[in-house]
């Protein structure tokens, strides 16, 4: 089965692309690292959002699909529901200013209503054995290893983003696995001019 997208979704898609690689490209930069923590957070905030809302192209599910089965366990669930449940943190928690200080517990998660994504996300995943994880910078020849921990108990106590994924290396490693994802949809790159 081929897909193409529609005129609409290619809109959306170079859009989507183009700023989501900005942006790739804005956040592996050392010197990203030493601005204001307000600044990181929002252009952190902002990948996150761009990369969920790319994968609701209907290609992506079948590129998950594929992970689960050809790739080591929890990589498919770390490029997809671990990545939305970030973002759907950002945005529907919009209360802070740096990835830092970024928490949630159950009463706030069900503030408006149980059973939502992120209600449904830590209750599948609290108590998870903590994922290991590296990855290799070309240009600073340099092997980083981080670990994706889940929390281990969801009640009335503070689940910190900051525990699950560290702010600089583990958002490296969410860029490169954003981008190894989204690059399966990709048939050509132009220069920038």
């Amino acid at each position: 089965m081929e897909l193409r997208p529609t005129k609409s979704e290619e809109l959306f898609l170079y859009l989507g692309f183009n700023k989501f690689y900005d942006l790739f490209e804005e956040l592996m930069d050392d010197d990203f690292w030493e601005k204001d923590s307000w600044y990181r957070f929002s252009k952190v905030s902002q990948v996150f959002t761009i990369y969920t809302e790319l994968l609701t192209y209907e290609p992506f599910k079948y590129v998950l699909d594929n992970i689960k089965q050809t790739r080591p366990p929890m990589e498919s669930e770390i490029g997809g529901v671990l990545f939305k449940f970030v973002r759907n943190i950002l945005a529907h928690f919009p209360l802070y200013e740096s990835w830092d200080k970024v928490w949630i517990n159950k009463e706030l998660v069900n503030w408006q209503k149980q059973g939502l994504t992120i209600d449904k996300f830590l209750k599948k995943y609290v108590g998870h054995n903590e994922v290991k994880y590296r990855f290799w910078e070309e240009e600073k020849k340099k092997m980083t290893y981080i670990s994706i921990r889940f929390p281990t108990t969801y009640n009335d106590t503070k689940i910190y983003l900051k525990d699950i994924i560290s702010e600089k290396d583990g958002v490296k490693f969410s860029l490169i696995m954003m981008k190894n994802i989204l690059n399966t949809q990709v048939e050509s790159v132009k220069e920038k001019t």
